[in-house]
């Protein structure tokens, strides 16, 4: 039997947290996919899931910072696999980071600077374009996130969401290895307040705390495979589902869950 589902504050979308920090907590994940290769275990559901909806363009839901996309497109090409071109979308887009890895992968990676309402998707946006949500559906509350769901289901050729991590806080404690490396080096690494950042990772154990506390949260977000389908529920059997577990690093899991229209 799952652990209970808690839907606890996290200082990654709390308002009231600095973001400094915010940031700090963001580059630091961004780098520990990057460094530990996390989403390797990824690709071949990702690669299952485009053959079965045909799309080669993919539209990118709360895409956040954008790094999970651009870690995904490395991985794809490292395995001899040809990466859709995933368009970033957010309600609170963040172009200027998704203008640097749109110059970085200028034929994978565009955006929409625009706000994207993901329960809501233009027609003319989401056209042809297969819906994906990479390492952030856990953050919306259940209500919310059904909604989503089936506001990225309408009229796609099919819909993708993974999750880093599964509902078990020993998951999280598998991210350790490279995420704690990834911590130290942020205020080194990172484009700005790299004074802020040092305070808040070198001589306070801020950063380290916050961090620990959010990885930890994300464990008890994360939906289960019944959850999900009952979300989808009100779609009746116009859909195909598929459920499963990768492997994310040496003693990871993480969980994807796809679907597509039935002919």
């Amino acid at each position: 039997m799952p652990l209970p589902r808690l839907q606890l504050f996290e200082f990654n979308d709390a308002p009231f947290v600095p973001k400094v920090l915010q940031r700090t907590i963001i580059s630091t994940l961004s780098r520990t996919l990057r460094w530990g290769r996390l989403l390797d275990g990824l690709v071949q559901p990702f690669v299952d899931f485009l053959h079965a909806s045909g799309a080669h363009e993919v539209l990118e839901i709360a895409a956040g910072a954008g790094e999970p996309a651009a870690v995904l497109v490395e991985a794809l090409m490292n395995r001899g696999h040809q990466p859709p071109t995933f368009t970033l979308t957010d309600l609170l887009p963040h172009p200027d980071a998704w203008r640097t890895l749109s110059a970085r992968y200028p034929e994978r990676i565009t955006f929409i600077p625009e706000p994207v309402d993901a329960t809501n998707i233009e027609p003319s946006l989401g056209r042809g374009r297969a819906r994906v949500i990479l390492n952030a559906f856990h953050h919306f509350p259940p209500k919310l996130a059904q909604g989503v769901l089936l506001g990225m289901a309408k009229d796609a050729p099919g819909l993708f969401i993974s999750e880093g991590l599964v509902r078990n806080p020993l998951s999280f404690l598998a991210m350790a290895g490279w995420g704690l490396p990834a911590l130290m080096a942020d205020p080194v690494l990172a484009p700005e307040s790299r004074l802020s950042r040092a305070a808040l990772t070198w001589l306070t154990p801020v950063s380290l705390l916050a961090s620990a506390w959010d990885g930890t949260v994300s464990t008890f977000r994360c939906y289960t495979r019944d959850e999900l389908l009952a979300f989808a529920a009100p779609l009746g059997d116009s859909w195909r589902w598929e459920f499963g577990t990768y492997p994310v690093g040496a003693l990871g899991r993480g969980s994807w869950f796809w679907g597509v229209p039935r002919p």
